[in-house]
């Protein structure tokens, strides 16, 4: 089983090296970084399964608003560490999107228990069926197949992981930015193009009038949504 790789995020050395070690002795992989930008690639390169970050970064970026511009395109869970035990500064972190607070200097065996905590609980919220239906229209994750009135439909990776990520969400309407980030990566955040070529790739595939379609449907200058049943 491949350890779980945890993400820290901390402009001190000290800080680094002293939860890196009580991590990887705990079986954890780490990979460091002491700025916010530098983080946010890490989080889409590594995929790490949880941060630990501390509130005060390096560069133009702090805690706060690293959440935040993470939780733009990813639920990946997050532990803040912190030498402020103000309520302010807690009740701020939880605001922006942390899952867990703990204040410097820490126990170790603290550290650990709440990490395996707030992975327990994330990894319980994630759990996806092993099909998702939506009216004719079935999705499997496991083998990445769909059918549509029990025909196989090719799909190629991207366009099967866009139509996946729309049918998680269903009947729910999710940003062109969202869905840039969750399926490309945030460098193209802005490349709409992309999102609207690939929509109507989806919609020549699944709509019986792709011209009028009623299963992906856009919200103009929002995003779009997948609709799960229709009359």
């Amino acid at each position: 089983m491949t350890p779980d790789c945890i993400l820290i995020v901390d402009p001190e050395p000290k800080w680094v090296s002293l939860t890196s070690q009580i991590l990887t002795t705990a079986g954890y992989t780490v990979v460091a970084a002491n700025r916010g930008e530098q983080a946010i690639r890490l989080v889409e390169k590594e995929q790490p399964a949880l941060i630990v970050l501390e509130d005060q970064l390096a560069g133009d970026m702090n805690g706060f608003e690293f959440i935040r511009s993470i939780r733009e395109f990813s639920d990946i869970p997050v532990i803040m560490l912190t030498t402020s035990s103000k309520s302010e500064d807690i009740l701020r972190g939880f605001d922006s999107g942390t899952d867990d607070y703990i204040t410097k200097p820490f126990d170790s065996k603290i550290l650990l228990a709440r990490l395996r905590a707030v992975l327990n609980r994330y990894r319980g919220k994630m759990v996806m069926p092993a099909e998702i239906v939506c009216n004719n229209l079935v999705i499997n994750q496991a083998n990445r197949g769909v059918t549509l009135d029990g025909l196989d439909i090719y799909l190629t990776e991207t366009e099967f992981n866009l139509l996946y990520e729309l049918a998680r969400h269903s009947d729910q309407v999710l940003l062109h930015e969202q869905l840039l980030m969750a399926v490309w990566g945030i460098d193209f955040r802005n490349e709409l193009d992309y999102l609207r070529s690939y929509i109507h790739i989806l919609r020549r595939k699944l709509e019986r009038d792709p011209s009028n379609p009623k299963l992906i449907v856009s919200r103009p200058g929002i995003g779009y949504m997948l609709i799960s049943y229709q009359s």
